[in-house]
C-alpha cells in the first residue's frame, strides 16, 4: 500500500497550519505593539518611528516608509526604515527628490491637492530614478479631513507576493497610525484652547481690576453700577474720574463739595478680546485727557482724533457719552459720541428726558467736532447710563427689550422712590425675566444709575 502521497499532504497541512500560527503570533504581536505604543508614547513622532520598521516585519518587506503631509502643504518623510542600510540612503535621496519635483509640478503657485494624480507622479518618479528595480506597495492614511499621508513597503524581491493577508495588514498599522496623528492634532488643539482660556481669564481679571474698584462719595450722589460682559473679556467700559485741576489727584478729597467728578460709559462695536483691548485703550487716553482740564467736548474732540489712526485699522469704532457733575451747583455738563443718551427722570415732573447732543462715534473721522449741554439737577432726579445690550436683549421669540420697556421699568423704580442699587436691580430682573433664565445675554451690558439726594452742608469738610 502506498502511503508516500498521504504523508506528503500531511506535511504539506502541518506547513500550511504552521504558517497560520506564525502568521496569527505575527499579527497579534502588531496589535500588541500598536496599542502599547498609543497608550505609552506622548510624543507623536515616537510612535511614528516604530511604524516603518513594523510594516516591514509584518510584511516581510525589505523596508518602509511613512509620507506625511501637513495643513500647511508641506510634505515630508517622516520615517524611513530598511533591513540593512543597502540602498537605504540611495532610497532616501530618491524619495526626497521626488517629492521636491513632483511639489513643483503640481503647485505652480496654487494651493496643492494631494490627489491619485500626485502620488501616482510621485511613485514613478522614484522607480525611475533608482539604480535598482523596487516593488512598492501602498495604503493611505485617512483621516476625517482627507488622506493625510501614505505609507508604504518596499522590496527588491522578484518573487514577493502582496497578498490580501499582507494588504491587511498595512491598512491595520496605517489605521492605527491615522488615530495617532488625529490624537495628536486634538492634544495640540486642546493645549491651545488651554493656553487661550488662560489668557481670557487675565484679560478678563486685568479688566475687571481697570473698572472701579468701588463708588466715590460724591456729595449729594447716591450710585450703583454693573458690568455684565458676554464673554469672558466685553467692550464695556463705565468710570468715574476726579475732573479738579487746580490741585494734584493724590490731594484730592472724594468726600469734598469742591470736587468736580466725570462719569462715562462707552461700548466698543463688537465683543470679545478685540473689543476689550481698544476698551482699555480708550479708558487710559480718556483718563490722561480729563487731566488736561478741558470741557467735555473738547475732550472728546481730542480723544478721537489721539484714537482715530488705531480704530480706522481695527475696522472698529467707540461710542462713549462723558459727563462732569459739579456738587456745589448740581449741575452735569456732558457731551455724547453716538452713544445711547442716558434716560434722566425729573422727579418734580415725573418725566424722563434724553441727555444728548451732537458728536460721531470715536474713530469715525478725525475731525469731527462734539457739542456739549448742561442740565441742572435737583434732589431726587436719577440718570442712568447704559450700553445697547439692554435695549437689545432678546427673548427666545427674538422679541427686543427696547428702549421704551426700558424708560417703562425705570421710571416705575423712580416713581416708587427706590434707591440707586434697587432701581438697578429693578432693571436687571425685568430684564431676566424678559429673556429668559436659561439665556445667556448675546451682548455686554453696563449701567451705570445716579441719584441726587440733599447734601448735607454741615459733613463737608474742606482741604
Amino acid at each position: 500500500m502506498n502511503y508516500e502521497p498521504q504523508i506528503g499532504s500531511v506535511a504539506a497541512l502541518q506547513e500550511l497550519v504552521a504558517n497560520l500560527t506564525r502568521q496569527q503570533k505575527k499579527t497579534h504581536e502588531l496589535l500588541s505593539n500598536l496599542g502599547f505604543a498609543l497608550r505609552s508614547f506622548k510624543n507623536l513622532n515616537q510612535f511614528l518611528e516604530l511604524i516603518p520598521l513594523m510594516v516591514t516585519r509584518v510584511t516581510d518587506g525589505e523596508g518602509g516608509a511613512i509620507i506625511l503631509f501637513k495643513k500647511t502643504g508641506q510634505l515630508q518623510i517622516h520615517q524611513l526604515h530598511c533591513q540593512g542600510e543597502n540602498g537605504c540612503n540611495e532610497l532616501r535621496q530618491q524619495l526626497e527628490l521626488a517629492i521636491i519635483k513632483t511639489l513643483s509640478d503640481v503647485s505652480q503657485g496654487k494651493e496643492i491637492k494631494f490627489h491619485a494624480d500626485f502620488w501616482e507622479k510621485l511613485e514613478s518618479r522614484i522607480e525611475l530614478n533608482l539604480d535598482y528595480r523596487i516593488e512598492m506597495f501602498r495604503t493611505p492614511i485617512l483621516l476625517e479631513s482627507g488622506e493625510r499621508g501614505r505609507l508604504y513597503v518596499f522590496t527588491r524581491n522578484p518573487n514577493y507576493e502582496w497578498t490580501v493577508d499582507r494588504q491587511k495588514l498595512l491598512q491595520l498599522v496605517a489605521d492605527q497610525t491615522a488615530v495617532a496623528i488625529h490624537n495628536d492634532e486634538l492634544t495640540v488643539e486642546l493645549r491651545k484652547k488651554e493656553r487661550l482660556d488662560r489668557e481670557l481669564e487675565i484679560g478678563a481679571e486685568i479688566q475687571e481690576r481697570l473698572l472701579p474698584k468701588k463708588f466715590p462719595d460724591i456729595p449729594g450722589l447716591e450710585l450703583a453700577a454693573c458690568y455684565l460682559n458676554a464673554d469672558r473679556v466685553g467692550g464695556d467700559y463705565y468710570d468715574f474720574i476726579p475732573a479738579n485741576y487746580d490741585r494734584p489727584i493724590d490731594r484730592l478729597s472724594a468726600d469734598n463739595i469742591t470736587n468736580k467728578w466725570s462719569i462715562t460709559i462707552g461700548d466698543v462695536m463688537g465683543k470679545g478680546v478685540p473689543a476689550g483691548l481698544i476698551m482699555t485703550m480708550t479708558r487710559g487716553m480718556l483718563r490722561a485727557e480729563v487731566l488736561n482740564g478741558h470741557s467735555p467736548a473738547r475732550i472728546l474732540q481730542h480723544l478721537n482724533r489721539v484714537m482715530y489712526a488705531d480704530l480706522e485699522n481695527s475696522s472698529r469704532f467707540v461710542t462713549l457719552f462723558y459727563s462732569e457733575y459739579d456738587p456745589t451747583t448740581q449741575i452735569l455738563t456732558y457731551s455724547n459720541a453716538a452713544h445711547n443718551p442716558p434716560l434722566y427722570w425729573q422727579a418734580a415732573t415725573d418725566s424722563i428726558l434724553r441727555l444728548d447732543t451732537n458728536g460721531m462715534l470715536i474713530g469715525l473721522d478725525a475731525d469731527s467736532r462734539y457739542e456739549e449741554a448742561q442740565v441742572q439737577l435737583h434732589s431726587g432726579d436719577t440718570i442712568i447710563y447704559y450700553t445697547d445690550g439692554f435695549t437689545d436683549a432678546a427673548n427666545q421669540d427674538g422679541e427686543r427689550f427696547n428702549e421704551e420697556s426700558l424708560i417703562q421699568t425705570f421710571q416705575t423704580a423712580c416713581q416708587q422712590q427706590l434707591s440707586s442699587q434697587a432701581t438697578l436691580d429693578r432693571i436687571v430682573s425685568t430684564i431676566d425675566r424678559f429673556v429668559g433664565a436659561d439665556r445667556a445675554n448675546g451682548d455686554d451690558m453696563t449701567m451705570v444709575v445716579m441719584k441726587v439726594n440733599p447734601i448735607d452742608r454741615q459733613s463737608d469738610r474742606s482741604l
